[in-house]
């Protein structure tokens, strides 16, 4: 069974050991970040050309963008922001074609293309960013409503023409917190015909104790199921979200906090569900009395599909 990974995270430096992605069975799809925010456009294109390089190097990978090989990972790229843009929606086919399939129009904060989820006030998406959603549409790069504010994901599911995705995003029903989505919001991005991606982090999941690692994939688990029955089985996914550099982003977040909020400081260091772990849901699916299509659709088979409806 192919697993779709849809976001995850090396650290964002040139000495990042693109290997490290290969904790994910062989054949799975692997979307990687490759900046948000802070970046420039030198320093994302710099990235994404180093882990391609890495990857291309080490045998085991496959770009995105090459030609499917089953036995391989294949390896794809997001950014959690358009900042990297800089405001040149011309930059939109620029990072598609170094190998970005996804994006946010913003990362936790307000930019020129919409609110994050920690704003006080939400305007929702812009002008500009609805301009953005229109671009990618056309390049054939999905719309990202993660790390949205609540108006911006519902702006987002209205302006689309294709079906977005909540890459690594969590149910508020299920645990309160600002970067999980509402029900609508989930309704918004099913009704596009988009998918919904269950992450593995704990302070999104209601389980960030250092020695809950279990606790962690059974909510997980709990997420996917709440989904399931909230949309349909072809509206859920998983993007882990796992962060190969959680050290550095442990202490960007103790010498940072104002850029975050207490909601990510206030549960002591974050804790995620590693690779070897996300390998483990069908199992925990079956389980739950999960049947085999069900489990496959929500493992890989429902990204997949939005993938290749955004490409068309």
């Amino acid at each position: 069974m192919r697993l779709w990974e849809q976001h995850c995270c090396l650290p964002l430096v040139q000495d990042a050991v693109i290997a490290d992605v290969a904790r994910y069975p062989l054949g799975s799809y692997v979307s990687v970040n490759v900046g948000f925010s802070p970046h420039s456009k030198d320093v994302a294109t710099s990235l994404a050309q180093d882990f391609r390089r890495k990857a291309l190097a080490d045998g085991r990978f496959v770009m995105v963008d090459e030609n499917p090989d089953d036995s391989l990972i294949t390896l794809a790229f997001d950014l959690e922001d358009s900042g990297p843009l800089e405001g040149d929606l011309d930059n939109v086919r620029y990072f598609h074609d170094l190998g970005v399939r996804s994006m946010l129009p913003s990362y936790n904060w307000a930019n020129a293309a919409g609110c994050g989820c920690l704003d006080a006030e939400d305007t929702g998406l812009t002008a500009y960013g609805k301009d953005l959603v229109a671009e990618m549409n056309r390049v054939g790069m999905l719309v990202d409503g993660s790390h949205c504010s609540i108006r911006t994901g519902l702006d987002l599911a209205s302006t689309t023409a294709r079906p977005m995705i909540y890459s690594h995003s969590n149910f508020a029903a299920l645990w309160a917190h600002p970067r999980n989505i509402t029900d609508e919001q989930a309704r918004e991005c099913a009704r596009t015909g988009g998918v919904v991606g269950i992450n593995g982090v704990g302070i999104f999941l209601g389980a960030n104790g250092p020695e809950e690692g279990r606790r962690r994939v059974e909510a997980m688990a709990d997420h996917i199921e709440y989904g399931v029955e909230l949309l349909g089985i072809e509206h859920v996914g998983i993007g882990s979200d796992y962060s190969f550099d959680h050290e550095d982003f442990n202490a960007e977040l103790a010498a940072h906090p104002e850029a975050f909020s207490e909601d990510y400081t206030r549960w002591g260091q974050l804790q995620w569900v590693p690779p070897e772990d996300t390998a483990t849901l069908p199992s925990v699916l079956r389980g739950r009395g999960f049947d085999e299509p069900s489990i496959a659709a929500v493992y890989g088979g429902n990204f997949r599909r939005v993938s290749g409806a955004t490409s068309e």
